[in-house]
């Protein structure tokens, strides 16, 4: 099988005034099969920001070669660049970006509106908040929802453009367990229907429920595992309180 995504000696090093380097990857090697569910973890300092920013062409390495879908991207240009992401990369983050005066499902469609793209719009935003359990909630905007659900708005909206890979930042870290539970069961549920998904994540909680960890330390990959029987969210949620109204 073919990965999905082939890092092959990234090397990224950003320059902090005159006189100051940070080696923030000093030589990756990374591998992603289609359909895995991937953590990548680290400590603060440790380089998974920044190999999550090179995956998801936010940032180009100074050196190495980085293949998504089989596209070399490290020498493509800034609007070719900007096109993968739009087309074949969802990002879901911590601070779920939605946009205050917008409702749910205005927030979903948003990636078509910037990427020109105005077939099925409505319906297919409709389509992406119902697959996450929100089909009830699409006038409402951020501040009429809690936060499992705004990242569940946030998750709906990477996954409008079908993309091959969603990369999500520490996606459960300004959440309550039952809600981090909830976000975690969508993953993996998504994962199962043959969706490829990286988490970047700092919880060895959130980790366990993925089918591999891998861990970052000094701007290297320190250990790469394969979890034989990663943790079922919704096993999780069946042991929580249940949700108040």
């Amino acid at each position: 099988m073919t990965a999905l995504l082939e890092l092959r000696g990234i090397q990224k090093t950003y320059r902090m005034g005159r006189d100051v380097t940070v080696r923030a990857l000093r030589g990756v090697d990374l591998d992603v099969e289609p359909g895995e569910l991937v953590a990548i973890m680290g400590p603060s300092g440790s380089g998974k920001s920044t190999l999550m920013n090179v995956i998801g062409c936010l940032d180009v390495p100074d050196s190495g070669t980085y293949r998504l879908a089989g596209t070399e991207v490290g020498s493509l240009s800034d609007d070719r660049l900007a096109g993968i992401r739009n087309r074949s990369i969802g990002f879901v983050f911590q601070t779920f970006n939605l946009l205050p005066r917008l409702n749910a499902l205005e927030n979903v469609e948003l990636p078509l509106v910037y990427g020109g793209d105005g077939r099925d719009r409505r319906r297919r935003a409709r389509s992406a908040l119902e697959l996450v359990g929100l089909g009830e909630r699409m006038g409402h905007r951020p501040s009429e929802l809690s936060g499992g659900q705004q990242q569940r708005v946030a998750i709906a909206r990477a996954l409008l453009n079908d993309p091959d890979l969603v990369l999500a930042d520490e996606p459960t870290g300004n959440l309550d367990s039952r809600s981090s539970a909830e976000i975690l069961a969508i993953f993996q549920s998504i994962n199962a229907e043959g969706r490829t998904v990286v988490l970047v994540t700092h919880e060895p909680d959130v980790a366990a429920h993925c089918g591999r960890i891998v861990r970052m330390r000094d701007g290297v990959i320190a250990s790469d595992e394969r979890v034989a029987a990663p943790h079922r969210a919704t096993d999780a949620l069946a042991l929580l309180p249940a949700a108040t109204a």
